[in-house]
């Protein structure tokens, strides 16, 4: 396994981080695989561990913080709050009041005293960053966080995040965690070079495109077990034109793989692990197979220049082939109310 610096801050993390979303009732509901899965990969030198309240609605961290009994402080900690916890509207968001009450439920469902990376999932333009980060301060000068990122903040939001903690003495975020693959490269316009400029740790989640990249799907064939097979909205919103190009561009890509000496998983995980804004690849097994077949990517440091060269040529640098891959829509798009007088 390899280590890099996230970002600024002192702290050595894996190239590989186990990502933890399958864990629970979205996923792989026998718990004692999910140990399995945690032990072996902190046996093959993975120390980042990622995972959300909103996973199974906190199961994911319940999980979590029972797999790590005994190891915890080998293991750099990373979960997540804003999305909606229950039908009351103030268990949500990025507000003061909510993560106050956030922070002390995920301490307890994971088991420990203290967090080490407390992100943002989301944006919230109802509340000011400058709230937000108020909030987080506290936090960390309590002790019961150690630093704070984000998640899918859009290049401009990191820029005024870093802004007002510079002028308001907040503490800064650290991290960013985004969607970034071979095919969803929009980050690389904006956001991947704004985090290496701020100097921010990159969590890359979906490195594999949903599944797409481990190939899996084929034309005319969508596993039963996959995630597309289980809720057909997520294999890409039913848009057949995104699904052939990515069928198309697949077999491509596993043909490139293949004359390279790589798996089409090492294929996918070298690659963002090229960027030199990156700091580790999200990886989500649902399986302890899932987790074996990808293990070998942290061995690797990039990809060769020509290698590159010939995904640019499949892919253009900067493109989503499908652009709901981008992983955040502002609700100034999505709300027409907010376009209109």
């Amino acid at each position: 396994m390899r280590y890099r610096r996230l970002g600024g801050t002192g702290v050595e993390v894996s190239t590989l981080c186990l990502g933890t979303m399958m864990f629970g009732a979205w996923g792989n509901t026998d718990e004692k695989e999910c140990h399995r899965i945690v032990a072996e990969a902190l046996d093959a030198g993975i120390n980042l561990v990622d995972t959300a309240d909103v996973y199974a609605h906190g199961e994911s961290e319940e999980i979590v913080g029972r797999a790590l009994r005994g190891r915890r402080d080998d293991v750099v900690l990373a979960t997540k709050f804003h999305e909606p916890m229950g039908a009351d509207r103030n268990r949500r968001g990025n507000s003061r009041r909510w993560i106050t009450q956030a922070v002390e439920d995920s301490l307890r469902r994971l088991g420990t005293d203290w967090i080490d990376v407390y992100q943002v999932h989301r944006p919230d333009p109802r509340t000011d960053v400058d709230e937000t980060l108020g909030a987080l301060s506290d936090l960390v000068r309590q002790g019961k966080v150690r630093l704070v990122g984000t998640s899918a903040f859009p290049a401009e939001q990191i820029v005024e995040a870093q802004w007002v903690a510079q002028h308001r003495q907040r503490e800064r975020f650290t991290t960013e965690q985004l969607a970034y693959s071979i095919l969803a490269r929009g980050a690389e316009a904006g956001v991947l070079p704004t985090c290496e400029r701020h100097r921010l740790g990159v969590m890359v989640f979906s490195p594999l495109n949903g599944g797409w990249l481990t190939g899996k799907y084929r034309a005319g064939s969508v596993p039963a077990d996959s995630r597309a097979g289980r809720n057909g909205d997520h294999f890409d919103f039913r848009d057949a034109a995104a699904r052939d190009r990515k069928l198309d561009l697949v077999g491509e890509l596993d043909a490139l793989a293949r004359e390279s000496g790589l798996t089409l998983i090492e294929l996918a995980l070298g690659f963002v692990l090229s960027h030199p804004a990156v700091t580790s690849a999200v990886i989500g097994p649902r399986t302890l197979e899932q987790l074996r077949s990808q293990l070998g990517a942290g061995q690797l440091d990039g990809l060769p220049a020509d290698v590159l060269d010939r995904i640019d040529a499949l892919v253009p640098p900067g493109h989503n082939v499908n652009p709901a891959d981008a992983g955040y829509q502002p609700p100034a798009l999505t709300d027409p109310a907010l376009r209109r007088r």
